[in-house]
């Protein structure tokens, strides 16, 4: 069981891990330095514990304290228990949850290994807000994509807000960084995948004509936010494909975009 430790001072050192959250530049840097990441919430807390990494520590308010003794029970680490104000000082918002843990990072797949076990994977290049990049890992997930595939350049799937706002799926998801772009298309091609991108081309096909047999390989790229995919990438796609638009919309946010896909792509086999 966890040590409860109560705690007073927003300056304790032992509360370094969870410091100045809302400073995402700091964090972007700090958090895979120190090799760990931040979960919110009991729910998101247990499913980064069901996926295998370890825990370093949790923060709790006094009422979360009680509420999450059953997950308490269950790990050998310190558990900070501190007043809502102090939860606040320390990270430097309002913890809603009343919830924190520190967890440690493990090693990233090689992309090779997750290409070998999947048949569906989500492509996403330069995604680098963490809003968007959780909700399209929480729509591949909940719609049957086996893996995510990430450029150089996306953001971190394991920072706070993309493991909030994909209610831990970040976990459940098999997912792997690209060394190169667009030179890592030639790893999905090796690994027999089919690259569809997703743009709003007039020239593209309809979404809604997508067929592929269960046993296809199928890989949809995404675009980073606002100027969509590179001419590169689209360049190496193997096909073209749109969203119908009406009413003088003339495109999605890319996760939405990323939820109207998968689903076609796993309707179509």
């Amino acid at each position: 069981m966890g040590e409860l430790i109560e705690v007073t001072d927003p300056s304790d050192p032992r509360l370094h891990d969870y410091s100045g959250l809302t400073d995402v530049e700091l964090r972007k840097v700090r958090e895979p330095a120190e090799g760990l990441f931040l979960a919110e919430g009991e729910k998101v807390i247990r499913r980064a514990l069901a996926a295998g990494y370890p825990m370093r520590s949790t923060l709790l308010s006094p009422k979360w304290a009680q509420a999450m003794r059953p997950l308490i029970e269950e790990v050998d680490a310190p558990v900070y228990v501190g007043s809502e104000a102090l939860l606040e000082a320390v990270t430097g918002f309002h913890v809603h949850r009343g919830a924190l843990a520190s967890m440690q990072r493990t090693p990233v797949s090689e992309a090779g290994a997750v290409l070998a076990a999947a048949k569906r994977v989500v492509v996403m290049e330069d995604i680098v807000n963490h809003t968007n990049l959780g909700a399209i890992f929480r729509s591949a997930a909940a719609l049957g994509m086996d893996a995510a595939v990430l450029t150089p350049s996306c953001a971190d799937p394991l920072y706070r807000r993309s493991v909030r706002v994909s209610m831990g799926t970040v976990f459940a998801l098999p997912y792997a960084r690209l060394d190169s772009w667009p030179g890592g298309l030639t790893t999905l091609a090796e690994h027999g995948f089919r690259t569809i991108a997703l743009t709003p081309g007039p020239t593209a096909i309809d979404l809604r004509d997508l067929r592929f047999g269960p046993e296809d390989k199928v890989a949809l790229l995404l675009g980073t936010e606002g100027d969509g995919l590179s001419d590169p990438a689209l360049a190496a796609a193997d096909m073209r494909v749109r969203i119908p638009m009406t009413a003088g919309v003339d495109s999605l946010n890319v996760a939405a975009a990323a939820a109207v896909a998968c689903y076609a792509i796993a309707a179509s086999g």
